[in-house]
């Protein structure tokens, strides 16, 4: 009857965690998902748009870029000949439409003139970025880039978008050609943005899986609030952190889950993702009834509520608050778990020993109390692997990480990404 108790236990475990609210499982490979249950927690306020936010709308252009007149030419009664009476305007409506686009060929002509004084043939030379008899101009390099990186399009299809809407004859070769170009140009602003995100006072960190060259690889990023560092990796553990951050973190609030690897990092301080935590909790509380994760995900809740309350000048000081619940956090931990589910024990042993970085975002002001911007920096290898499928080979997905860490840091900086992109591919090497 135990062994049949353990099993029950373990099945309710298992899919309980196949549960968006439980796990990292997305909402679409939920087992026995129900479209009709709501799982988010309910507040008062009422579906749309919230009171205070800022709409917008299409709006009308002062001058018109082209004007199309509609004059009556007879009289719609008795059919009498119009085309003497004056017009008066008495209304006028915008449609904004884009205008049938084709590539434009530029021709590049070196002339020779001869000195009439000493008889010296002078040339003028062509743009420096011209090297052959016919090439594809920075726009559509920042275009290629734009559409595979950005927008995650595959290379068949870019091909045929750009010989659909612009007439522009281009292979997937090129597209990948292009593609490492542009990567290559991009690596000085690469390794400036991972020397800033070792510099930075708060660093996240993730890591998701992919396929290169149709084997398990690993996307890692780093992120600050204005920087994304992406790295394509065919290891997931500390070796490729120590190959990009050989001297570490020592001026860094570091912001993980609890994968082995990110805990070694050395750093100024970790801080442990809650929201990880919490679904974990909730699968206990969820499976197994378990009380102990019931109080615990309690005490993590009232941690980022009064995260949210606290004010620049509270942080000077451990506030009472904060250190009521340290102190409730210390007993929890101290509890009897040896009646407990193995999980359960597991989660609590690696709780006891991480428990140190569980509140640092409460005594620093710029420390989030979760890793939601380094999951939403991985989402997009994850939405790039979804339609593409995969990565042709593995230099192909590090030209990704090196161009898509420029496109994220572009984005943050509130500029655009294609004016970015265009600057980048017009860069002429040294």
């Amino acid at each position: 009857m135990k062994l049949v108790s353990a099993l029950q236990e373990d099945i309710r475990l298992l899919r309980n965690g196949k549960n968006s609210g439980t796990s990292n499982t997305p909402p679409s490979h939920q087992i026995g998902r129900s479209n009709t249950q709501n799982f988010r927690v309910k507040t008062n306020r009422k579906p749309g748009g919230q009171s205070g936010h800022e709409g917008s709308t299409l709006k009308i252009k002062e001058f018109a870029d082209k004007t199309i007149d509609h004059i009556p030419q007879y009289c719609n009664d008795c059919g009498f000949d119009l085309e003497q009476a004056t017009a008066t305007l008495k209304a006028s409506r915008q449609e904004v439409v884009i205008p049938p686009i084709e590539a434009l060929y530029l021709e590049h002509r070196s002339y020779s003139k001869v000195c009439a004084r000493c008889g010296k043939i002078c040339t003028g030379g062509m743009p420096a970025h011209m090297k052959g008899p016919i090439q594809y101009g920075v726009s559509v390099g920042a275009l290629v880039s734009y559409l595979s990186v950005y927008q995650h399009i595959p290379y068949y299809r870019i091909t045929v978008l750009l010989k659909d809407l612009f007439s522009l004859p281009i292979s997937e070769g090129t597209v990948d050609n292009i593609l490492k170009r542009t990567a290559q140009k991009a690596l000085p602003l690469y390794d400036t943005i991972r020397e800033r995100v070792q510099q930075s006072h708060v660093v996240g960190s993730d890591e998701t899986g992919s396929r290169f060259e149709g084997k398990k690889g690993w996307f890692h990023v780093w992120q600050t609030t204005s920087l994304t560092f992406i790295v394509a990796s065919m290891n997931r553990g500390y070796q490729t952190i120590k190959e990009y951050f050989a001297d570490s973190f020592p001026l860094t609030v570091y912001v993980s889950d609890c994968w082995a690897a990110q805990l070694k990092v050395a750093a100024l301080a970790h801080q442990l993702c809650i929201a990880h935590l919490l679904r974990e909790l909730r699968n206990f509380e969820d499976a197994l009834a378990c009380q102990w994760s019931s109080a615990m995900k309690q005490l993590l809740q009232e941690a980022i509520a009064l995260k949210k309350q606290m004010q620049p000048h509270d942080y000077l000081a451990p506030i009472n608050a904060v250190t009521t619940l340290e102190q409730r956090l210390s007993v929890l931990l101290q509890a009897d778990h040896r009646t407990s589910h193995k999980k359960v024990k597991a989660f609590a042993r690696r709780l006891n020993k991480n428990s140190s970085s569980v509140f640092t975002f409460l005594h620093h002001p710029k420390v989030p109390p979760d890793n939601n911007g380094s999951e939403r920096a991985v989402r997009n290898v994850k939405v790039k692997t979804k339609i593409s499928g995969l990565f042709r080979t593995e230099q192909g997905a590090k030209n990704f990480a090196i161009i898509r860490s420029v496109i994220d840091t572009t984005i943050k900086n509130t500029n655009n990404v294609f004016d970015a992109l265009s600057l980048l591919v017009n860069l002429q090497p040294e």
